[in-house]
């Protein structure tokens, strides 16, 4: 069904279902509840219709029945073009087939059976309460979860089966005859007499069908609104653990997910900081195609990144053809730094592979280095309207410096003293004379890895 929101006297659309969608997830959310509604609402549509078919011909085994039978084909031709043309957000083609939807029901309902061979008044078509098989429509509007459309086969039903009485009252076949026989019947009691007259297209009862299933109609757009915001609503926390899984491992998303604002909060504690950088690269990409420089770029980054996760690290950021990843950030744990400390190992393990793979391809090796300590920082959200969650402290300074000393040292990886303390063991790693780092008042005591 449609989302029938041009049918309906909105003069502002501010709501969240027209602000939400901008985002990608929950237009996704939306894309994908309507196709699967769409579907499910076809399906309920042949399935309710094949019931009323068999129904039919069992009350009316004759030749005549036929004719319904072919208008409740035409309903099922209309579903499977309602579904074809569905998407989310307002249809001319979709309006269009609802309102035939519609039409061609009111028809079926009201105008009389050509094949049928004995006149009879055309208000008789009454007696046979034909109004119900709207409610086969509205249901399968439910499906489609659009609250709009919930409304306008609501507001389009009542014109059009109001419009049908009055044409029927008017235009359609009647027996004087029946209307005196009846009155003759009932001489007495001329409600009574009223109620079994053939002609008559009782209003009242016309009215209050239209009534009951308008409010039929309101009572199931609330519920579908309410549903639809709950589908808003997953999108919108599908879009926020996305976002989280750019920076940490799927554990610490599901953690941080369960949490009320877990990096709102300043605070302070030990955590071990990596950064990594590829030497050479500026001169690597001068000259090289840029989808060459890119493709490069992804095959490392995919590489450290999947390895930081692996080892249960935050993606910090990315720093042009290196990155920085952070071991206890934004929750320490007990293994912070034996984590970093592997991960280094796993990294150069992975950029010896790596370097394998382009050497049989002929590619130039790509020389990546690793800086990793471990001490105090800070952490909490900067910036003024575009906030972005920070680690901050003398630890990643020591950390970048570690990284960039590694070609005047000559080794692939540095790591502080600190660190491997804290880890627990050298991991194959080999002590080295202490070094001088700039913004550290003594010598600092360092591993390396070559």
């Amino acid at each position: 069904m449609v989302d029938a929101s041009s049918a309906l006297p909105v003069s502002r659309r501010s709501d969240r279902e027209d602000e939400v969608p901008a985002h990608r997830h929950a237009q996704e959310a939306l894309a994908r509840n309507k196709r699967e509604g769409m579907d499910l609402a076809v399906k309920a549509r042949i399935g309710a219709l094949s019931v009323t078919a068999v129904m039919l011909v069992f009350l009316n085994p004759y030749w005549d029945v036929l004719w319904y039978l072919f208008l409740l084909f035409c309903l099922v031709l209309v579903g499977l073009a309602q579904r074809r043309v569905g998407r989310v957000g307002q249809s001319r083609a979709e309006l269009a087939l609802l309102f035939a939807d519609l039409l061609l029901m009111t028809l079926a309902l009201l105008v009389p059976n050509p094949l049928q061979s004995a006149p009879m008044p055309t208000a008789l078509i009454y007696n046979f309460e034909v109004f119900q098989y709207f409610f086969i429509i509205l249901a399968a509007g439910v499906l489609t979860y659009s609250w709009r459309t919930i409304i306008a086969i609501g507001n389009w039903t009542m014109a059009l089966w109001l419009t049908g009485t009055l044409c029927v009252w008017w235009f359609g076949r009647t027996f004087p005859e029946l209307t005196e026989a009846a009155n003759a019947m009932f001489p007495d009691y001329p409600d009574l007499a009223r109620q079994f007259d053939p002609n008559n297209v009782n209003w009242d009862l016309r009215f209050q069908q239209v009534v009951v299933f308008l409010v039929v109609a309101l009572i199931l757009a609330v519920a579908v609104r309410r549903y639809q915001l709950l589908v808003l609503d997953s999108a919108e926390m599908a879009r926020e653990r996305t976002n989280l899984a750019r920076y940490f491992s799927p554990s610490m998303v599901e953690e941080l997910s369960t949490k009320d604002e877990p990096l709102g909060q300043i605070r302070s504690h030990d955590a071990a900081v990596l950064f990594v950088d590829i030497v050479g690269f500026t001169a690597y990409a001068d000259g090289r195609p840029p989808q060459e420089v890119i493709e490069t770029l992804r095959a490392f980054h995919a590489r450290m990144e999947s390895e930081v996760f692996a080892h249960g690290g935050t993606l910090d950021k990315y720093l042009g053809d290196g990155l920085m990843a952070t071991f206890g950030t934004p929750l320490p744990l007990a293994d912070d730094a034996a984590r970093a400390v592997a991960c280094v190992r796993s990294m150069a393990d992975r950029m010896d592979a790596l370097n394998a793979d382009r050497r049989a391809d002929g590619l130039p090796e790509i020389d990546a280095r690793f800086g990793l300590h471990f001490g105090p920082v800070v952490l909490g959200d900067i910036g003024a309207n575009r906030l972005e969650f920070a680690v901050l402290g003398d630890t990643v300074n020591v950390a970048s410096r570690l990284e960039a000393m590694t070609r005047a040292v000559g080794v692939r990886a540095i790591v502080s003293d600190a660190t491997m303390e804290a880890a627990g063991g050298s991991d194959g790693f080999r002590r080295a004379p202490d070094q001088t780092v700039r913004g550290v008042a003594d010598p600092l005591a360092v591993w390396v890895l070559d």
